[in-house]
């Protein structure tokens, strides 16, 4: 067999990649499992991947449905691209008179009863067969027929000890309210999966898993979300940072070509460590993301941006007017940019995507904004726990992390930030707008940094189509902290190109 020796334990695999890692290389063979969930979560095209992974294995596979019919399951594998040759499908039709109560058998010890037409039609399959997975699709159709608790039970854990006997893994799927679960039935069976889907007021389904309990081995626990996508189920494990070793990387600083950024922040930014942007919308926050990837890229590193509240398009495009090449190492596939859209992703999707990244050489990645990315998150008062996660996993990576975060308003003291992040980062950059000679004006300061010494002045930022100019110290500004800000010195310190320095040196 082609399964894997995992601790102690042959594993089969459930087909599905993320499954599998969540827990630990598959289900322990010869055990009987339950998948529980609502209708419509996923229950069924998880039990097709598992008898298709088996099939590519050589392993025989039975699927017993008396939920649907063998025309039914063979339209979803079609849905997907799936051919079901190698798996017998056993279609249990009840017979009207067994709906009857006094024509009911309780199935005990094989030496006590006779079995049911329904039970008796499985075990003929599997004894023709000989099948090493099998699927039962439904327990709920069971459950009605059994029509008592204690024979139902009985007829589980008859089940339970005639398939170990087989050497098979079984599969039983049941339905699952959603606020109570069968506890007799998970205290029988090896291991539980639920899985459960969200309705949010506007986007599209939230479906997520857990892993309740596999006997005898370690698993990933907690809720992990997944897609239904044409080719089947794909699970983006929980992000754990602490599961991941740290990549060895050799610490050092990745200069923004720009030197007097540069000379701001004492040196650059260092590996291994995130950074801020805060600051109005339109103030440069974006715009300085990208002169840090177009500079890792011009030095041969891999960037990866995740932009949620603009185009893709519309972001590379705005790079290009200032004059970076984005476009050009994006083409040469040094640099990656996709348009995430928050109603529609889940956070542990955008993880999993990141964490790709990362292991395919991402060295420096940009989310923009944490606006739209809070807005990913279903529940908001997990958002600063899954940074930290993220950020933490990044950070043992080496990798450079930029976080983009617009602040509420433009002007005056009504800048708010939606969360405070700034614990979470190594570095806090600052931008504001301020008014000199009838012109309004960037500026540009360095909160924090956790790293090492950097500047504690404030400098006037000017994004044009000449790229970005960062020009001398401003002592005369004031209220950059506050968000009041006020110019009181003469028009010689600011950048010469505006309107209003130029006015000022002509006159």
């Amino acid at each position: 067999m082609s399964d894997k020796d995992f601790k102690g334990f042959v594993r089969a695999s459930t087909g599905i990649e993320g499954l599998d890692y969540i827990l630990g290389g598959g289900f322990p063979i010869n055990r009987m499992y339950l998948l529980e969930g609502d209708p419509g979560a996923g229950k069924t095209t998880t039990a097709l991947q598992f008898l298709l992974a088996g099939a590519r294995n050589g392993e025989p596979g039975v699927y017993a449905t008396l939920s649907e019919t063998e025309e039914e399951l063979r339209d979803v594998a079609a849905s997907h691209g799936w051919s079901l040759d190698g798996i017998t499908i056993c279609e249990l039709q009840t017979a009207e008179e067994s709906l009857k109560a006094d024509s009911q058998y309780t199935l005990f010890h094989p030496s006590e009863v006779e079995l049911s037409e329904t039970t008796r039609a499985v075990l003929d399959t599997v004894e023709r067969v000989k099948p090493l997975r099998v699927v039962f699709d439904s327990l709920s159709e069971m459950r009605l027929l059994a029509r008592d608790s204690l024979r139902y039970r009985r007829q589980i854990l008859a089940l339970k000890h005639y398939f170990t006997g087989q050497s098979c893994t079984v599969l039983l799927l049941d339905y699952t309210g959603s606020t109570t679960g069968d506890f007799q039935l998970q205290s029988l069976t090896h291991g539980v999966i639920s899985f459960e889907y969200l309705a949010p007021g506007y986007g599209g389904q939230r479906r997520r898993l857990r892993v309740q309990k596999v006997r005898g081995v370690s698993f990933r626990d907690g809720y992990h979300d997944y897609r239904i996508t044409t080719g089947g189920l794909a699970v983006f494990p929980r992000l754990v940072a602490g599961a991941h070793p740290p990549h060895d990387f050799t610490p050092g600083t990745m200069a923004s070509g720009l030197p007097e950024l540069d000379t701001m922040l004492g040196g650059s930014l260092d590996r291994g460590t995130s950074a801020i942007l805060l600051g109005p919308a339109g103030v440069g926050k974006s715009t300085l993301s990208a002169q840090y990837v177009t500079a890792a890229a011009e030095r041969g590193d891999r960037a990866a941006i995740y932009t949620f509240d603009e185009s893709a398009e519309s972001w590379t495009s705005r790079a290009e007017r200032l004059g970076l090449p984005l476009r050009r190492h994006i083409e040469e596939g040094r640099v990656t940019i996709r348009q995430i859209d928050p109603a529609e992703l889940s956070p542990g999707e955008l993880a999993f995507d990141i964490r790709r990244a990362v292991e395919g050489g991402t060295r420096v990645v940009v989310l923009d904004s944490l606006n739209g990315y809070r807005h990913a998150m279903p529940e908001e008062r997990f958002l600063l726990l899954h940074l930290h996660e993220l950020l933490s996993y990044l950070n043992q990576q080496g990798v450079l992390t930029l976080l983009v975060m617009a602040q509420a308003g433009l002007v005056g003291e009504t800048l708010e930030s939606p969360v405070d992040l700034s614990y979470l980062t190594d570095t806090v950059i600052l931008l504001r707008y301020f008014e000199a000679f009838g012109e309004v004006r960037k500026a540009i300061s360095l909160v924090k940094r956790r790293t090492g010494a950097h500047e504690s002045s404030v400098r006037e930022l000017r994004v044009g189509a000449g790229g970005i100019q960062i020009g001398n110290e401003i002592k005369e500004l004031q209220g950059v902290l506050s968000g009041r800000l006020q110019y009181s010195g003469a028009a010689e310190p600011l950048l010469s190109n505006g309107r209003a320095a130029r006015e000022a040196q002509v006159g």
